[in-house]
């Protein structure tokens, strides 16, 4: 059976990039590979043995083409209401809350919210299968 380990994807600044994951994820970095033309970076927090590798290419100056296949990565918190406001008044843009109840009952509550490279990131609020 395969675990998941950890997901990847490309960044242009790498202070910015931290900043973002640490205010809003509370993500440190676990391990830093520099390479001569790009550094690998391991991110993860006390919440999941998850990670979320950053990979920044040296010399890059054009921001990344995100294409229509990427969707988004997934977060859960206790408390979306709250998590929302802490990320407003961090300054940080999230999309408004939603309650999604396809068939009348809420399965999901959850916002969006871009990184500084325009990956959207789901927070949603813990419970049913989003543990």
């Amino acid at each position: 059976m395969a675990k998941m380990i950890h997901s990847m994807i490309r960044v242009q600044d790498e202070a910015r990039s931290l900043a973002f994951y640490r205010e809003a994820f509370g993500l440190e970095v676990a391990e830093r590979l520099d390479f001569e033309s790009f550094t690998l970076l391991y991110l993860s927090n006390a919440e999941s043995e998850f990670e979320l590798e950053l990979t920044v290419n040296k010399g890059r100056a054009e921001p990344y083409a995100l294409g229509d296949g990427y969707g988004h990565l997934a977060v859960s918190v206790a408390d979306v209401a709250a998590e929302h406001a802490r990320l407003t008044e961090a300054g940080l843009n999230p999309r408004k809350i939603v309650d999604f109840a396809p068939g009348g009952e809420v399965i999901a509550r959850f916002f969006f919210i871009a990184d500084p490279d325009g990956y959207q990131i789901e927070v949603l609020e813990r419970g049913g299968r989003y543990k």
